[in-house]
């Protein structure tokens, strides 16, 4: 019996220890909860939305966390301030009109000059989640057309 005791034991802390492992894992590529489903036709496929700066009269920078999920991409866009991403996990992408596409891991950082178009995303076979910092002092984001199939494997 103590055996059978023992080893139920050994067992739950077995499985208990990988579940804290999985859980610490998953938490820290969720640096920001995952926010909310965008609903709005400026992306293609299935991307989330965390605020966690709205721009103001004193500050006119927001900062967000988004999470793309497998080939989801925003469509081409511009931004008169000026944004800059961060990648905090998965594999995604960024690319500006004409120039080659970039692929950004864990730890890169971009640049997107003010009113430059581009567009970003996960690649397809991973989620990629960035945090977007954008100055919103000349203006808001300017909508352009969604990034075709062929632009997005290329």
């Amino acid at each position: 019996m103590i055996k059978s005791v023992a080893k139920s034991l050994l067992l739950c802390c077995s499985i208990f220890g990988f579940a804290c492992t999985q859980s610490t894992s998953e938490s820290r590529e969720s640096v920001f909860p995952k926010g909310e489903k965008i609903t709005n036709n400026n992306f293609t496929g299935t991307a989330y939305l965390q605020m966690l700066i709205e721009a103001d009269s004193l500050n006119p920078t927001s900062v967000g966390s988004v999470t793309f999920e497998p080939g989801a991409r925003t469509k081409w866009h511009s931004h008169p301030g000026g944004q800059i991403l961060l990648a905090i996990a998965g594999i995604g992408y960024y690319q500006e009109k004409g120039k080659p596409l970039q692929i950004l891991r864990k730890g890169d950082a971009v640049k997107c000059p003010p009113n430059v178009l581009h567009w970003h995303g996960a690649s397809p076979d991973s989620a990629f989640i960035q945090v977007a910092v954008t100055n919103t002092q000349n203006g808001s984001t300017q909508w352009f057309e969604a990034v075709t199939d062929k632009e997005y494997k290329q």
